[in-house]
């Protein structure tokens, strides 16, 4: 990895919006698509995508700005974040980039963006520690920085699987020293070459199988890597997990096996235990058995919290406390990035009395049927410290703000 030249900035003027509560997106919402084409979106340029009455989507940056593949944004002080740019599939093509976003009527400089390192090996995954320092997650590696000091990555973990099918890290905190970490399975199906499907899952076996929640502890005065341990198996590919400080647990959003149906298999929103099985390759949705494999012990397996519809793809989740000063507060965000219907939206789910998502999802932003522009697909959300909403959409090239209309 390599520090960067700075990128241009971005040519509008930025806004956040309030935090005060806004209603989720719905009918009334809805608004001529040439109009919004048209608008502008507190000084930025609209976006035509559907999200709640007196609000509207800005956007903030954009391939002209110089992103290719944005993943995760973290705010790191007021009005600066840090945004991870997989830049494609291929390994070495990432950036971490810094994303400078002014108030309304500031009289300052304009939006900015400038890479601070970059040749990084498909980064997905970053959070804050409760250090304060921020972790980043490549394929076959998690490291940390601290913003503010020079940029010299700090290595935490090493010798990740990065081959196969899904070869993306999220990281999780859940307390000090205590780092949870996707890694997701080497195959759809475990089907081996022949097509063959067989128990037990041959990268499943061994101290360190694929398909599985590992769970890192640190340790020390510089919280180096005192062990790591798979935590929760069964999982096909983890890229939204979230922890929930209130009731110490771990949700993971599980990225099913890809049926061609349109409705089949759902996605999953697991609760996860230490040492639990949650059943993938040979069991699906609630505690079904996959297709390929003939009568799977499913009943072994722990059943989901609930489930999600097919294809719609948690590619990231963000649990906010009820204390939280924004719209989004005691709700799990979650970014729904799949090409399919269920996808192309960000929603939460309001946390109940135990802290645990529950009822029906509220609808912040969506794509609207028959979009003029490239399909919506949210990669990553973060909520700022203003109360704004800001999205990741890296099919598109961009990032996205939902502020209230002025």
């Amino acid at each position: 990895m390599h520090a960067a030249e700075p990128a241009r900035p971005v040519p509008q003027r930025a806004a956040a919006a309030g935090s005060a509560a806004v209603e989720p997106a719905g009918a009334a919402s809805a608004r001529s698509a040439a109009a919004s084409a048209a608008a502008t979106c507190a000084g930025f340029a609209r976006v035509d995508l559907a999200s709640p009455p007196g609000t509207c989507v800005a956007l903030v940056a954009g391939a002209a700005d110089g992103l290719r593949m944005p993943r995760r944004m973290l705010e790191v002080a007021p009005n600066r974040f840090w945004v991870v740019d997989m830049g494609s599939w291929e390994p070495n093509q990432g950036r971490l980039i810094e994303l400078r976003v002014g108030q309304v009527g500031d009289a300052g400089p304009r939006a900015q963006t400038r890479v601070l390192l970059d040749r990084l090996d498909r980064p997905f995954g970053m959070v804050g520690a409760p250090d304060g320092r921020i972790y980043v997650a490549e394929a076959s590696r998690v490291w940390r920085l601290a913003p503010g000091a020079p940029l010299r990555p700090d290595a935490v973990i090493d010798g990740l699987p990065a081959d196969g099918a899904h070869p993306l890290k999220e990281i999780v905190f859940g307390g000090p020293g205590r780092l949870f970490i996707g890694v997701g399975s080497a195959t759809d199906a475990c089907r081996d070459a022949a097509g063959r499907q067989t128990l037990p899952c041959p990268e499943m076996s061994g101290e360190r199988p694929r398909a599985a929640v590992y769970e890192a502890l640190l340790a020390g005065p510089r919280q180096t890597l005192h062990s790591l341990r798979p935590f929760a198996t069964g999982l096909r590919n983890s890229l939204a997990l979230a922890w929930l400080p209130q009731t110490r647990t771990l949700l993971q959003g599980e990225n099913s096996i890809d049926y061609p149906d349109a409705g089949a298999p759902p996605e999953e929103l697991n609760l996860l235990r230490d040492g639990a099985d949650y059943g993938w390759p040979a069991c699906v949705g609630a505690r079904r058995p996959a297709r390929g494999y003939a009568d799977p012990p499913c009943a072994r397996t722990t059943a989901p919290l609930k489930l999600w519809p097919a294809h719609a793809a948690p590619l990231h989740a963000l649990a906010l406390p009820t204390e939280h000063r924004s719209p989004f507060a005691g709700q799990l965000l979650v970014a729904w990035h799949g090409h399919r219907a269920a996808g192309h939206r960000v929603v939460g789910f309001p946390l109940d009395a135990d802290g645990v998502p529950s009822g029906a999802p509220i609808e912040w932003l969506r794509e609207r049927p028959r979009s003029r522009g490239g399909a919506f697909a949210p990669a990553g959300v973060a909520v700022a410290m203003s109360g704004a909403l800001l999205v990741a959409d890296d099919r598109n090239r961009r990032i996205l703000m939902l502020v209230r209309e002025r």
